[in-house]
Order: C-alpha cells, then structure tokens, then sequence
C-alpha cells in the first residue's frame, strides 16, 4: 500500500512559478512509476507528465517546456516545477502511482487527494 500526499498548490499570477511536491509512504517508492494529474472545473481529469523508475520523463503537450517533474528517491518524493503559468492551468493536481510498466488516467493503482492551482490572469 503507498499513500500519497500532495503540497504546494495556491494562488499564482499568470507567468509566476510554482512548485507541488508527492511525499510518498512505503520503501518501494523508487519502483514506481508517478505521474501527475490535473481536473479542471467542468473538465474531465487528463494526465499532465510522468517519470518511470528509471527517471525517464514525459509530458502533455500542454505543458511542454513549461512543467518539469523530478523525483528524488531517498527522500519518496516527486516534484512538479511549473514555470510561465496561464490562467488555463488552474486545476486540482493529483499525484498518482503504479507498479505498472505505464501510466495512463485508468491505469495507476494509488493517488494522492489532490491540491489546487489558481492561475489568475
């Protein structure tokens, strides 16, 4: 069992930086591959970046040279550096993780309750 617990979101000017934080429970945290999620008001959840066990990296178009996602292992924790944010960004963000080979909206098997980002214009 990991649980996840997500920190860091609030109010932001648009163009203004931000950074969420995933501490997770559990000693198999550097197997996992995490992702990190966002729900929009009115919006279906979609999948914003991930990083495998490896430290590969991806992200959604979206975001692209925006967004950067780390982990740092010894401390069971993922990061998201957001930079040059937009108003569009506003949203709950969700860290979530699974054991699975990929990371998909349907696949992860734990996820964290979320924290809110306020981009105003």
């Amino acid at each position: 069992q990991v649980q996840l617990v997500e920190s860091g979101g609030g109010v932001v000017q648009a163009g203004g930086p931000l950074r969420l934080s995933c501490a997770a429970s559990g000693r198999t945290f550097s197997s996992y591959f995490m992702g990190w999620f966002r729900q929009a008001p009115g919006k279906e959840r979609e999948w914003v970046a991930f990083i495998t066990s490896g430290g590969s990296t991806n992200y959604a178009d979206s975001v692209k040279g925006r967004f950067t996602i780390s982990r740092d292992n010894a401390k069971n924790t993922m990061y998201l550096q957001m930079n040059s944010l937009e108003p569009e960004d506003t949203a709950v963000y969700t860290c979530a993780a699974t054991i699975r080979r990929s990371v998909s909206v349907q696949g992860m098997d734990y996820w964290g309750k979320g924290t809110l980002v306020t981009v105003s214009s």
